[in-house]
């Protein structure tokens, strides 16, 4: 069901699907970039569905906890206490996939839909303490593509594997140009 209103939504929007060929395996850490409309929800999520793969996000644990709480649980939200979020949610996010060796965890890297100097290094952290490959997705409005097309193995040299990252990205067509800044780290 989830598949075909995607499709649907991706077919009314003219939007495409670019995926690699994973040969079975699935990418475990998913970069979400740019993010800098609400509209990359809803074709972040669409893609996913399309591809058929459980995805976890996790989101401000208001979202979840709201009347609309079931819909975002139901779409692979995990609630997280801003406030005391501390250090553990990397820990958390990596032992969900150590035990869990079918979904991904999105991460939007720059943890807003506002203009930020430098992105968020968690998804790295996660990726490095789960031993999983980190999944550069991505949603490009000028193209109207949706894509998973490329993984970073993260090496531990992190100044290394973000210039590959920020190479991959600096291509990619927002939503609003203005609220992204190519320069990741």
């Amino acid at each position: 069901m989830k598949k075909h209103f995607a499709r649907l939504v991706f077919w009314v929007f003219g939007w495409k699907l670019e995926v690699m060929d994973t040969k079975g395996a699935i990418p475990s850490v998913v970069i979400a970039a740019p993010h800098t409309s609400n509209w990359d929800f809803i074709f972040a999520l669409g893609a996913f569905w399309q591809m058929e793969i459980p995805l976890r996000y996790f989101i401000k644990q208001a979202y979840t906890r709201s009347i609309f709480g079931f819909f975002f649980r139901w779409t692979g939200a995990i609630g997280v206490d801003q406030k005391n979020r501390g250090s553990g949610l990397a820990a958390f996010a990596a032992d969900l996939l150590r035990r869990n060796k079918d979904i991904v965890v999105m991460v939007p890297a720059e943890g807003t839909r506002k203009r930020v100097d430098r992105w968020r290094t968690g998804f790295y952290r996660i990726a490095l303490e789960a031993n999983v490959p980190i999944a550069l997705g991505y949603l490009d409005y000028k193209k109207k593509v949706a894509g998973v097309t490329r993984l970073v193995h993260p090496t531990g040299d992190f100044e290394k594997d973000m210039q590959i990252i920020e190479a991959f990205y600096k291509d990619i067509h927002p939503k609003h140009p203005e609220l992204y800044d190519p320069k990741i780290y």
